[in-house]
């Protein structure tokens, strides 16, 4: 009895001190960060034989390191910006694309940064004893990757979700579902809309590892051939996180599902979480 205690203390912790994105997964918590903290998230992913449908280059792409930041506002709120500071990526194929021509790759590799997502979280309805949770979010995504380098878009995109979650025992479910409005990259005037969703676990093995998953991804909405780079996407993943003390790391594999998602991928990283201010 004592141990099942723990764990399900352990699990209500994390969940409220350190949601953001929890790594290693990208499901959202409605659990925001506590009034006053902040929690920084770091790692690296690599993924084999992805497929970039505006720039026409197909390859393995490494990205680090993958930086997240969540600052707890209020009582209820978060404000989180996630990039990257270094995306490579290794061509292994090039097939005709739209915009083609304006690719500045003259070798076997293309590098660049990673476009930056601005976004804030809002718990709504607190998760009782046998209710859920509930909780929104807003994100847009900036452009900073160089569409020169065929790893960008040059768009500007807008994203929101409902999220949900409960705990039952020492497990935690946790849905997402929205909208995602993505500006088409080859015709300046037009836009695509997306369903956002998410499906996401998390199970406490011990008083500090859990074992996690999810299927996370976008569907096309449009009914016909959707603008090159908002295409439906899909990935399942499956890792590991290991919390001491502020400090939490964690280690994930994942599956493309679609045929422009990677054949499969590597992810790991470390989230760490500190009292920064106090809210007047």
């Amino acid at each position: 009895m004592a141990t099942i205690v723990a764990v399900l203390a352990l699990v209500s912790a994390l969940t409220v001190s350190a949601s953001a994105q929890q790594r290693p997964l990208v499901t959202e918590d409605p659990e925001t960060v506590s009034e006053g903290q902040v929690l920084v998230e770091a790692g690296f992913d690599y993924q084999y034989d992805i497929e970039f449908p505006v720039s026409g280059l197909t390859g393995d792409l490494l990205r680090v390191p993958l930086i997240g930041t969540s600052i707890g506002v209020g009582s209820r709120t978060e404000i989180q910006i996630d990039g990257g500071l270094y995306n490579h990526l290794s061509i292994t194929e090039r097939a005709p694309a739209p915009p083609s021509e304006s690719l500045d790759v003259t070798g076997d590799s293309t590098s660049s940064m990673q476009d930056l997502l601005v976004g804030a979280k809002i718990r709504l309805v607190t998760e009782g004893a046998s209710s859920p949770g509930f909780g929104v979010r807003f994100a847009t995504k900036l452009p900073l990757a160089s569409n020169e380098s065929g790893l960008g878009l040059d768009t500007t995109d807008f994203y929101t979700s409902l999220l949900v979650a409960k705990t039952v025992r020492s497990a935690r479910i946790v849905v997402n579902f929205g909208l995602g409005i993505l500006a088409d990259p080859t015709v300046g005037d037009s836009q695509n809309n997306v369903l956002t969703y998410g499906v996401s676990f998390a199970r406490a093995m011990t008083n500090a590892t859990e074992v996690v998953g999810e299927i996370n991804g976008r569907a096309d909405l449009s009914g016909d051939d959707p603008p090159p780079g908002t295409e439906s996407r899909s990935v399942f993943r499956i890792g590991a996180r290991h919390t001491r003390g502020t400090v939490r790391v964690d280690g994930a594999i994942f599956f493309g599902i679609t045929r422009f998602d990677p054949t499969f991928g590597l992810a790991a990283g470390l989230t760490y979480v500190f009292n920064a201010f106090q809210v007047p």
